[in-house]
């Protein structure tokens, strides 16, 4: 079986995790201090820090799997040395990294390539931490391929897209609708509850709601996710993020001067949501407050309102037809959100409660899929 190594970049963190097929053997969360990453004069600069954090979790993940008792798989029969922990970095199959902002994609895994590299170390598409997942997975490939590069992955990044042509309108022709969402979890998520309904995914009319730091909505149909409301500009409020906002009020707010284009922004995305309301986006903490303070209820409330609402106009591109109603992400461990928000629309379909995000499994699952030959690996080309 396999050994994949997966990493995931995050604006002050990096997530890695050591997998043996689908078992992860060792996870760690490497945390870089946010002065030093400031002072870093571009997002490509922060490669040599996380590096040196990244190559040290690798090594105590390889020790980790030293240490556990791996029994031959009788299906390896004349392959045992399969089943064997690696020795070093060089035993390892494949290395994986999260995939960043990009050209629009169709969901698949990627062969991390030039043409990739180059748009994500020029940010493009967007400056974003995650396009620094597949530099550091081929960087990794190739140090510890011995003069032949180990091979190099990423999953399902946030750019896929797969809308139908009357999802990408506005009321403007200047400004078109983009497919920006959490593609890596929606798209394990959707395999795994298919699993659960015992019908393979291109079969099923899914609406799944990712629910975390940023939300995500979207209207799987057959596959193919045909419509979702873009995560960092669109949809409900999250505990970070503004969602939806009146246009015209938001125009009057930038007139009035009371914020930079700079500030505002980062309003719309880092300091909305939850924290413009509380100062916190730790949703564990405003719910378990919410028990006795009927304000931070009723705005617990008002984002599940707001959840079931999108929710509700994803069953148009559906037509009404849906399987299941599927919650997910690190919001769907709250209960006050997810009774809520399941009261609201299971007289659509039924509600499955599958919480957290295992983005790192996801990743894992998308190389394996590559390596075990059920997918192949699909090319990424430079748009002209």
């Amino acid at each position: 079986m396999p050994w994949i190594f997966t990493i995931n970049p995050g604006s002050t963190s990096t997530k890695t995790a050591l997998f043996h097929n689908t078992t992860c053997v060792c996870e760690s969360v490497e945390r870089h201090d946010h002065a030093i990453l400031a002072a870093l004069p571009t997002l490509q600069d922060q490669i040599p820090l996380r590096l040196a954090a990244i190559e040290q979790a690798l090594a105590e993940a390889i020790t980790q799997a030293q240490k556990q008792d791996w029994q031959p798989d009788p299906d390896l029969a004349g392959h045992s040395h399969l089943t064997q922990p690696p020795a070093s970095p060089a035993d390892l199959d494949a290395f994986v990294g999260r995939g960043g902002l990009l050209r629009p994609l169709t969901s698949g895994t990627y062969t991390i390539n030039p043409a990739m590299l180059a748009d994500l170390t020029t940010n493009r598409y967007g400056i974003h931490a995650s396009n620094l997942g597949a530099p550091i997975a081929h960087t990794l490939a190739t140090i510890h391929g011995d003069h032949n590069p180990k091979p190099a992955f990423i999953v399902d990044p946030i750019t896929v897209d797969e809308f139908e042509p009357l999802a990408r309108y506005t009321g403007l022709p200047q400004l078109k609708r983009l497919s920006r969402f959490h593609a890596l979890n929606q798209k394990a998520i959707a395999r795994r509850a298919a699993a659960q309904l015992g019908r393979p995914y291109s079969q099923l009319k899914l609406i799944i709601a990712h629910l975390g730091g940023g939300i995500s909505i979207a209207a799987h149909q057959f596959g193919s996710v045909i419509d979702v409301n873009n995560a960092l500009e669109e949809g409900p409020f999250t505990p970070e993020r503004a969602g939806t906002l009146p246009t015209l009020q938001l125009l009057d707010l930038f007139e009035s001067q009371q914020y930079t284009p700079a500030q505002l922004r980062t309003l719309l995305v880092g300091r909305g949501g939850l924290f413009a309301y509380t100062g916190t986006t730790d949703a564990r903490a405003i719910e378990e407050d919410a028990h006795t303070d009927p304000q931070k209820r009723e705005l617990l409330d008002a984002m599940a309102y707001q959840i079931a609402k999108t929710i509700g106009a994803m069953a148009i591109p559906l037509k009404g037809q849906i399987d299941a109603i599927i919650l997910t992400g690190g919001l769907a461990r709250s209960h006050i959100l997810t009774t809520a928000i399941t009261e609201s629309t299971q007289f659509l379909a039924p509600v499955l409660v599958i919480p957290g995000e295992d983005e790192l499994l996801a990743m894992a699952e998308g190389a394996l899929r590559v390596l075990t030959g059920q997918e192949a690996p699909k090319t990424y080309e430079r748009e002209d």
